[in-house]
């Protein structure tokens, strides 16, 4: 299954990594020196509103839709699986 992540772009729900919310941008060290190692793979989806952050197997975006939105699509999808196992 898949997740929608804004500006038309979607990702396999199986690849994702994590999902931060952006104040983790402006609070962590951490996250910071994180995305500046993996600047190559960063794409831009947000036209500078960043709300969070998607990390995959192969990217890591800048998604305009919140964490929270994106969690709840991701369990939305991971229910969806759950039941199509059960048929």
């Amino acid at each position: 299954m898949f997740i929608h992540l804004g500006d038309n772009v979607m990702v396999r729900s199986s690849d994702v990594i994590t999902i931060l919310d952006r104040q983790l941008l402006k609070s962590s060290s951490i996250v910071n020196e994180f995305l500046d190692v993996q600047k190559d793979r960063v794409v831009e989806l947000s036209n500078g509103n960043t709300k969070s952050v998607v990390v995959t197997v192969d990217n890591v975006y800048f998604s305009p839709l919140s964490s929270s939105t994106l969690k709840r699509r991701s369990q939305q999808v991971a229910d969806f699986e759950t039941i199509l196992e059960e048929i």
